[in-house]
């Protein structure tokens, strides 16, 4: 059995309010294909253990963390994979949450189950559904984080949920709204971006998550983000746990 026993209780559905689309573009520039990595990724941009696993000489390859459990720090292990155009983060992370449990398919395939279009997947719901649809388990739910900032009890919650989704092996999906003054390293800081990620891991030595970040702006694909900072950028969107 998974995690959460009160799990079902908890879970909140879609309101179907879109406020903005999913997708990685920057506001100011939409139809820009997502960034190829540099070679190498920025020297910071890679802050866990991984090897390269498929595609080594494509220009997406596919890199697998190495799982980490310590007293304070753990990471699970997943496939990542720089998203293939400019709105296909939603497949990317769905992806890479994926491939802790199962193995995934490709992020055409996945775009085409989220209903993905050119202004990207529409609402995080779409991406808990394909997450159950393909994890026998099936106990991916959604909570919307509708207050900015968010409260207290929707911060704690949310530690909570990664917490435990990590210790039992499955990756959190994340909408985030990234706005100039509060982005992830990285991001083009005259540009709010409307996107997704995946939590693979935490650290309560230094509250922080591991994020891995289809997007590889400026080479940043898995960096650690302190706690804090993650719970600022889902409002007033929500996530998948």
């Amino acid at each position: 059995m998974r995690r959460r026993a009160f799990a079902g209780a908890l879970a909140l559905t879609a309101t179907g309010a879109l406020l903005s689309n999913g997708t990685a573009h920057a506001r100011s520039a939409p139809g820009q294909v997502a960034p190829i990595p540099p070679r190498p990724a920025n020297p910071n941009g890679v802050q866990v253990a991984t090897e390269v696993v498929r595609g080594q000489r494509s220009a997406f390859p596919v890199l697998r963390t190495k799982e980490v459990h310590t007293k304070g720090e753990h990471v699970i292990s997943v496939e990542y994979q720089v998203q293939e155009t400019g709105y296909w983060c939603g497949p990317a992370a769905t992806r890479c949450a994926l491939s802790a449990r199962v193995a995934p398919p490709s992020q055409a395939t996945l775009a085409m189950e989220l209903g993905t279009h050119e202004g990207g997947t529409d609402h995080i719901s779409q991406i808990a559904t394909v997450l159950n649809a393909r994890i026998d388990a099936g106990e991916y739910f959604i909570r919307e984080m509708p207050n900015d900032p968010p409260t207290q009890s929707q911060i704690d919650q949310l530690w909570a949920d990664v917490v435990d989704d990590i210790n039992n092996n499955y990756a959190v999906v994340a909408n985030i709204v990234a706005p100039p003054g509060n982005q992830p390293p990285g991001y083009p800081p005259d540009q709010t971006v409307y996107h997704y990620f995946t939590v693979i891991g935490y650290d309560t030595d230094y509250n922080t998550v591991l994020i891995a970040d289809s997007a590889s702006f400026n080479g940043y694909q898995i960096y650690w983000l302190n706690f804090s900072q993650l719970a600022t950028l889902i409002p007033p969107k929500g996530y998948a746990a």
